[in-house]
């Protein structure tokens, strides 16, 4: 009856296992959190909330590419901080990326990518990341940072042309992924979503009138967004290559706001 185990010293009830009450220390895992082991000092302090942060992300999908429009302020709390902060950038020439959330986490992967781009120049085999391999790269390094509970606090927007066809996808901090010919993150979410179904549902957009339709939505969410500004970046991709123009400041006008009277 070898299957039985040794019956006369046989190994405890909970043999390998968690100690009621106690945290478990899987296998190959160097760190072991239980409170026996470990004075409070010594436990690691991990990311619980953006510090400057960025707002929302609008993203539009037309016949021949993509539209990407973002601000460039950088909020510390509620205090309009830093005023130029791009978060519109260019990864290769099929391929562009937008960012909203803290600006540190940003720039922490904006790094990274880069300098996979620099790797893939210097491979030399002709071969070029493609926005789907981009978009599913974001999924796996975001759910990755989520699952060790030190999330990058982002949400990204990806936009390309891969096979001739655009592009359009979004990531958020715990990996949640999709593709949309609209995409808003952010406040714009709430309030450009609608702007842009209601113009893409009477019929395909141009490049020009993709243009006009995200700046109407900056405008909006300047107006209605307490942690936008009137300068953004806008950004197009296409068969052609990545262009993003210089920064734009918008014309506003607070006529509009009848209860609020101005001196």
């Amino acid at each position: 009856m070898a299957f039985m185990g040794d019956t006369l010293s046989p190994a405890p009830l909970w043999h390998n296992g968690p100690t009621p009450g106690a945290f478990y220390n899987f296998p190959a895992n160097s760190s072991n959190l239980g409170p026996a082991s470990r004075p409070l000092q010594d436990f690691r302090a991990h990311s619980a909330s953006p510090i400057t942060t960025t707002t929302s992300v609008i993203a539009v999908k037309f016949d021949k590419g993509c539209v990407i429009a973002a601000d460039t302020l950088g909020s510390y709390g509620s205090l309009a901080r830093f005023r130029d902060c791009p978060r519109v950038m260019k990864v290769n020439d099929l391929i562009m990326l937008g960012s909203g959330g803290d600006y540190a986490d940003f720039q922490y992967l904006r790094d990274i990518i880069e300098q996979k781009i620099i790797d893939e120049q210097c491979l030399g085999d002709g071969l070029n990341l493609k926005p789907r391999s981009l978009h599913c790269w974001l999924t796996r390094v975001l759910y990755n940072k989520r699952s060790k509970m030190d999330p990058l606090w982002n949400n990204y927007v990806v936009a390309g042309i891969q096979d001739g066809e655009p592009f359009l996808g979004a990531v958020d901090k715990l990996g949640t992924a999709y593709e949309d010919a609209a995409i808003a993150t952010g406040l714009g979410a709430y309030m450009a979503t609608p702007l842009i179904r209601d113009a893409t549902e009477k019929g395909p957009l141009n490049e020009e009138s993709a243009k006009a339709l995200v700046r109407k939505c900056m405008e909006v969410l300047f107006y209605r967004d307490a942690r936008s500004f009137p300068r953004y970046q806008l950004g197009v991709v296409t068969a052609a290559g990545v262009t993003i123009d210089d920064t734009v400041e918008l014309k506003h006008d607070w006529s509009l706001a009848h209860m609020i009277k101005m001196k």
